[in-house]
């Protein structure tokens, strides 16, 4: 079987979620991957060296610049010729571009998936992960997209892929990129941060939230998260949000303040390594996930932890 992997990037570099994706597609067969993109041979050759890879297909045209799925669908969909699955990362891109070549291909989806059972088996997430379904594909094409954290990363170096040039369709002309308002920050993206600091209602206001969590973040060199009620009330941007319908994270140490653990948020932190969980509520339901759990007032633990630290 021959998987064809997205790869995404930002025209220079490759993002760590499609490594996850690549270890994913090994398991399927043969791996291909797919750079498309404007001004992004660099990004192809770091691709031609992740283990694993047997080719890279470069797709180097401006319509592709910006990742529109409207533009990059059909030129997956026409790879899908000599294909027998197509891989994404469930990122935000992966999960713009991924239905639409379903529908290209006129097959089933199968989304977030974390593990691959056999050719066409897989298991995935339902019910905000409280329950786990075995699912089985009857089509002829696979569209799938990978759970970063339920798979390990592949390595980025002792693969020796071959680079092929392709071309396709080019700018379909039903959407146009108008611009980007990127958050920059010297913080850990929160999928790749290693320790991860979040926030909740519990925090008051914006001010409080800086005042209490951005000290502690510092001192271990973590990245900042917040639960969707935190996000709604205006504390922190839409960016740092951990949970269903926000980021799904596996850090090596999430630590949950002021946070009661609703499903919404456990489904997109639940498979950290070490969760320590700082609450009042003696019954929040995240000390049921929490392998450490403090009760108390989080205005007198959490400056103390950090002067401590």
């Amino acid at each position: 079987m021959k998987t064809l992997v997205w790869v995404e990037h930002d025209n220079a570099e490759m993002k760590d979620a499609t490594l996850a994706a690549v270890t994913a597609a090994s398991k399927l067969g043969e791996v291909h991957l797919l750079v498309a993109g404007s001004g992004c041979r660099a990004v192809a050759e770091q691709a031609a060296k992740v283990a694993g890879v047997g080719k890279v297909h470069l797709a180097d045209d401006a319509a592709y610049e910006h990742a529109l799925p409207e533009n990059v669908a059909p030129l997956i969909a026409d790879q899908m010729g000599h294909h027998d699955a197509f891989v994404a990362p469930a990122t935000t891109t992966g999960k713009n571009i991924a239905p639409r070549v379903a529908a290209l291909l006129d097959v089933m989806q199968i989304s977030d998936i974390l593990s691959v059972e056999g050719d066409k088996t897989f298991t995935r997430p339902i019910y905000a992960g409280n329950a786990i379904a075995t699912v089985e594909s009857s089509d002829a094409k696979l569209v799938i997209t990978v759970r970063g954290t339920a798979f390990d990363k592949a390595a980025t170096e002792g693969g020796s892929g071959t680079i092929e040039e392709i071309t396709g369709a080019g700018d379909a002309g039903l959407s146009s990129f108008v611009s980007a308002e990127i958050a920059e920050s010297d913080r850990p993206e929160l999928t790749s941060a290693k320790v991860i600091v979040s926030g909740g209602r519990a925090l008051k206001d914006a001010e409080t939230f800086e005042q209490v969590i951005t000290p502690l973040a510092d001192k271990l060199g973590a990245g900042i998260g917040a639960s969707r009620a935190a996000v709604d009330a205006g504390y922190v941007p839409n960016d740092y949000q951990v949970g269903q319908t926000g980021k799904i994270v596996a850090p090596e140490v999430y630590i949950a303040i002021g946070i009661s653990g609703a499903i919404q948020h456990l489904a997109g932190m639940k498979d950290s390594k070490t969760i320590i969980a700082i609450n009042k509520d003696e019954d929040a339901p995240i000390f049921q996930v929490a392998d450490i759990g403090l009760v108390g007032d989080l205005y007198k633990i959490v400056p103390e932890l950090t002067e401590k630290l």
